[in-house]
This record gives structure tokens, C-alpha cells and sequence, in this order.
């Protein structure tokens, strides 16, 4: 058993990688050439609740480093009974407080096609240099864009990620779980790719391109098949592939966003699914078109490796009389080393220092970190294979038909800040939100 047992550890090389990731930073020189860069922030919109949009467009108009133009729409959004949800409000608002602003904003109304075909509408004949792409329930952080700019700075960077954390982290067991999922991964995983240069999912969520890219890529970007099917799903990693090809994509964890996670365990698990469905979809793209010295195309084999081992293990202790002998042994040295790697991917919850969290919620979500573990094998992992078996399920989006999770609090509160949202910053950051 020594050799599965070392082979497992060595595919969670990215965990001592992770902590060398720092937030990217640019000299005056490299500042002075960021500043002069045209930026267009796009925002699709579906069924969204107006408050949440509301905040997000807000977030927008209030970036320390203003952004040169907002690019809403809407994708054919409809109430519950089917008539449209026009959103005539939050437009005026956004439109009157652009205009004080000296921020260009445009607002369209398509027929609903699917988010790429909402992003191409704008993007693909935007001149802008650098597009940012922003869900329509997610907030920005006043930092945000002035961070997220900054990788740019250096030429080979193609593309970006922002830093994604949980708004809702406290309404119920749900999203308590979901923050406690989150962070690790992305001041995990995607940190060490960042560290090499190969992030392979920018979260649509928050993400930087050099626009050219994009550009590049409409006709094809929006009209991307598998078997046959139209890929309506992991628009993000799609992207994100378009950058890999380009040069290099980097995270940068000193640009935050806070985003709405789902409330209801029907909404979370449609959501995973189709992540899922999508992941496996581009692992294929990965194995196909990444170089085969690259980290990203073994990094993708290993990953397969590593859930192999998962089924692998226990039916060959199982099936063996001698081994079967020792499973209880199995089992608790299995629920150490798994407890204890827990613990250590865990730490990078406290990474984040959050306006609206104390020390004791992060204390127990750090103490509950082996539950998480739990959750990811006994129902993420099944559902994966589950994926892996229905990935042609694709030409669905499996997004709401309806609002599915609403923004509560006072959204009155006056231009200084962001309504009800929380500030955050990265201990090692240049700037503190």
C-alpha cells in the first residue's frame, strides 16, 4: 500500500504550491501604462433578483480605478407567469448615476440565447483593451478592477481571475458550507496554477482578458459544440482556454468579488451538475489542445488518477483476504490523513480578512473543515461520475426559470459604498479594502 499511498500524495502537489502565490503588483512606470488602458466591464442578466443587480451594477460605478464603460444584457428575462422582467428601474438608476460619473453604459434586451450569446452581443465589437466579466449577482469590491489590472502589467499574462467569496456565507447551513468549499479551492488549486501560470478556470464570476481575445474568438466562442450539442455551459473555462493558448492566466487574490451562493439544496446541486458536465467537456479540449509537456494537460491526467485511486484502494483491500484483515487500520489511518490534509487546506480560510465575519465564525468553520472533506467524498464525488456519464447533457443551461436567490438588506444606502456589502482584503495585498 506504500505506493498508492505515495502516489496520492504527490497528486496534491498544488497544496505547498498554493502558498506561494502573492497578489501581482506594477511599478510606477507599469501603473502609469495600466491607467491608460480602456476597460469595459460586461454584465449578462437572467432572471436576476433587482437588488442583487442593483448592488452589482452599483459596485461597478464605484471602483477606485473607474472603468470606461458598462456593457448590460439582459437575456430575455421573464417573471414566473412568462412576462418580461424589464428592470426599468435599476436601468434608470444605473443610467443616471453613470451619467454623473462620466461612465458610458449600455443596456440591451435580447431574446434568450444563453449567457456567451448575451457577452458576444456587446463584446464582440467593443473596442475596449481589456474586458471584464461580472455576474449579474455578484458585488464588486472597491479594489476589485484597480487589482485585477495590475497582472496586466506583465505582457505574457492573457488573462485573470478575481477572487471569488461567498456574500450570503451566513444564511444557512447551505452557504455555510459553500464558504467553507470555496476559499480553499480558490486560494488553493487555482493559486498554484497561478503560481505557474496555467489558472484553467477563470470564475465567470469575476475575470480580466485582453480583449483581442475575445474578440478574436466571436462566431466560435458562442457557437462551441460537443457531439453534435451547443455548449451552453463553462462559458469561464472556455474563455479562460482562449487566454491559456495566448500566454499565460494568473489569479490575483487582491481583486474580490462577493458573489450570491445558492440557498436551496435543488438550486446548489443543478449548479454543480452542470460545472461538472462543463468541467468534463474541457478536460477533453485540455487533453486535446494543452501541450503535452505542460502542467495543464498532466495536471488533468493526475486529477483522473486520483479518482482511479479512490475506486482502486478500497476494492482491492476489499478483495484481497490479507488486506481485508487490516481494513479497520485502512479506515482510521485513511480518516487521519484525511482529517489532517483537511486542516491544512483549510488554513487558507484565513487568507481573507472580512468586515463581516469574526474570528470565532472562522475559527469553527476552520474546526468543521473535515466535513467538507466528507461532503466532497461521499455526494461531489459520486455526482461527478454521475456527470462523467451524462456529460452530453449540454444543450441546457440549467439556470433558473425563475429568481432564485434574492438580495436582502438595505440597498438605500448612499454612493460611498456598496449597499449591506462587506469589505475584504488579503493579508499579503497591496491595498486594504
Amino acid at each position: 500500500m506504500a505506493v498508492p499511498w505515495l502516489v496520492s500524495f504527490l497528486l496534491l502537489w498544488w497544496a505547498p504550491l498554493s502558498w506561494l502565490d502573492r497578489p501581482r503588483k506594477a511599478s510606477a512606470d507599469e501603473q502609469a501604462a495600466l491607467d491608460r488602458l480602456r476597460v469595459t466591464v460586461q454584465v449578462p442578466v437572467y432572471n436576476e433578483d433587482p437588488d442583487a443587480l442593483r448592488a452589482c451594477l452599483h459596485s461597478v460605478l464605484v471602483q477606485s480605478r473607474p472603468v470606461g464603460r458598462v456593457r448590460v444584457v439582459d437575456d430575455g428575462s421573464v417573471h414566473a407567469d412568462g412576462t418580461p422582467m424589464t428592470y426599468d428601474d435599476v436601468r434608470a438608476e444605473l443610467l443616471d448615476r453613470a451619467r454623473a460619473r462620466g461612465v458610458d453604459v449600455t443596456w440591451d434586451r435580447t431574446p434568450n440565447r444563453g449567457k456567451r450569446h448575451a457577452q458576444m452581443h456587446v463584446l464582440a465589437t467593443d473596442d475596449a483593451d481589456v474586458f471584464v466579466t461580472l455576474d449579474s449577482d455578484s458585488v464588486l469590491d472597491p479594489e476589485a478592477v484597480a487589482e485585477g489590472l495590475k497582472p496586466f502589467a506583465d505582457p505574457k499574462v492573457a488573462s485573470v481571475a478575481g477572487q471569488v467569496v461567498v456574500l450570503n456565507h451566513d444564511t444557512n447551513t447551505l452557504t455555510r458550507m459553500t464558504n467553507l468549499l470555496y476559499l480553499p479551492f480558490t486560494r488553493g488549486l487555482r493559486s498554484a496554477q497561478s503560481v505557474l501560470g496555467r489558472v484553467t478556470i477563470n470564475s465567470g464570476t469575476l475575470a480580466f482578458y485582453r480583449a483581442d481575445i475575445v474578440r478574436d474568438a466571436a462566431g466560435v466562442y458562442e457557437h462551441e459544440t460537443f457531439r453534435g450539442r451547443p455548449m451552453q455551459m463553462n462559458d469561464d473555462s472556455m474563455l479562460t482556454f482562449y487566454g491559456l493558448l495566448a500566454g499565460d492566466a494568473v489569479h490575483q487574490p487582491s481583486s474580490l468579488v462577493f458573489t450570491l451562493a445558492p440557498e436551496r439544496w435543488s438550486h446548489y446541486l443543478r449548479q454543480q451538475m452542470r460545472w461538472m458536465r462543463g468541467t468534463t467537456v474541457r478536460h477533453l479540449w485540455w487533453l486535446r489542445y494543452m501541450p503535452l509537456t505542460g502542467i495543464v494537460f498532466w495536471s488533468t491526467i493526475a486529477e483522473y488518477v486520483h479518482m482511479a485511486l479512490g475506486i482502486a484502494i478500497p476494492v482491492a483491500v476489499l478483495a484481497d483476504p490479507g488486506l481485508r484483515a487490516h481494513a479497520g487500520a485502512f479506515v482510521t489511518a485513511g480518516l487521519l490523513i484525511g482529517g489532517a490534509m483537511s486542516y491544512l487546506m483549510a488554513l487558507r480560510l484565513f487568507t481573507v480578512h472580512r468586515t463581516d465575519m469574526r474570528l470565532r465564525q472562522m475559527l469553527l468553520l476552520f474546526a468543521l473543515a473535515p466535513l467538507a472533506t466528507a461532503w466532497r467524498a461521499v455526494v461531489l464525488r459520486p455526482l461527478y461520475f454521475y456527470a462523467l456519464a451524462t456529460c452530453h447533457r449540454i444543450s441546457h443551461w440549467g439556470t433558473r426559470s425563475h429568481v432564485e436567490v434574492a438580495r436582502t438588506g438595505d440597498t438605500t444606502q448612499p454612493e460611498t459604498a456598496p449597499p449591506t456589502t462587506p469589505t475584504a482584503h488579503s493579508p499579503s495585498a497591496s491595498t486594504v479594502a
